[in-house]
């Protein structure tokens, strides 16, 4: 896939190696792509493949990773850090995040409507701003059909 080689890259320019422990681990979160794993579930995931691979090198490579640009962190107020793989290029805004507070589901909202907000941050405090989270917390369809 063309993000292995981006990776390749990003780590070259560090000064580190694409390992097989990194590779696997990379492999696990674009599999489950979506999903929004834990640390302990790339690992519970990655040794079904690589036994070897210990929990410290998942969290070790898992941090590489956000620092390379590759992963990112996500806190979705759960308890948890869940990570998933950028799907940007560095210019644009990650997507934003539907959760249900009820059942714990994850929707991805894909648009950003929050360009015209920004625009008037920027003008307003003469902030330049490089990107945002947002997070709205409620019911998904099926808790509220539940009630």
């Amino acid at each position: 896939m063309e993000y292995k080689s981006n990776v390749n890259e990003k780590l070259k320019k560090k000064g580190y190696k694409f390992t097989p422990q990194r590779k696997a681990i990379l492999e696990v979160v674009s599999e489950h792509m979506g999903e929004h794993l834990s640390s302990e579930e790339i690992y519970d995931f990655v040794k079904i493949k690589s036994p070897e691979i210990g929990l410290a090198t998942v969290y070790r490579t898992v941090q590489l990773l956000v620092e390379l640009d590759v992963l990112s962190k996500l806190n979705l107020d759960d308890g948890y850090v869940r990570y998933e793989l950028n799907d940007h290029d560095g210019d644009q805004h990650n997507h934003h995040h539907l959760i249900c507070s009820e059942c714990g589901e994850i929707i991805e909202v894909r648009e950003d409507l929050l360009e015209s907000i920004e625009s008037e941050i920027e003008r307003k405090y003469e902030f330049q701003i490089r990107d945002h989270k947002l997070k709205f917390f409620g019911l998904c369809k099926s808790c509220q059909q539940n009630l």
